[in-house]
């Protein structure tokens, strides 16, 4: 794993490392990754399917955390030369939803690596517009890990 590393994958990058596709997508950019954290950003436009009265909903703030999740990791497995995770959200636990955002705000997510154990990963979600917390859940990712041809 890597130690530590500014990093971004834009946009057109992310659909490598989730199977969602638009307009299931709610990340833009991974924007910074460490060995144990991964923080992405996500505008919400007005065309989202996932707005309602003009604010994205809870169930979308929580695929934010786990699409955050499951980039970092892949860019990590990938940076490292070696797997890449291809897996599941096991559960979603400890949810505090403190306020939605809006049309036009930006989203900030930081994620947690907080224990991996052989395939499986906990990890902590806190996704933020202005230094001002939205959500914070723990996300449960069980990976099945595939190498990847040419690694």
């Amino acid at each position: 794993m890597l130690d530590s590393s500014t990093m971004k994958i834009g946009k057109a990058q992310i659909e490598s490392f989730i199977p969602q596709r638009a307009p299931f997508i709610m990340i833009d950019n991974l924007i910074e990754v460490t060995s144990t954290t991964f923080e992405t950003d996500f505008e919400i436009l007005p065309d989202n399917i996932f707005l309602e009265e003009e604010r994205l909903r809870e169930f979308a703030l929580i695929e934010n955390i786990a699409q955050s999740s499951a980039v970092g990791l892949g860019f990590l497995n990938m940076s490292t030369h070696t797997m890449q995770i291809d897996g599941f959200i096991g559960a979603i636990s400890k949810l505090k939803v403190h306020d939605l955002p809006k049309v036009n705000d930006k989203i900030f997510t930081m994620v947690t690596l907080l224990h991996q154990f052989d395939n499986m990963y906990l990890l902590k979600g806190e996704s933020f517009v202005n230094n001002k917390r939205l959500i914070e859940c723990e996300v449960k990712l069980v990976g099945r890990m595939t190498h990847q041809p040419g690694n």
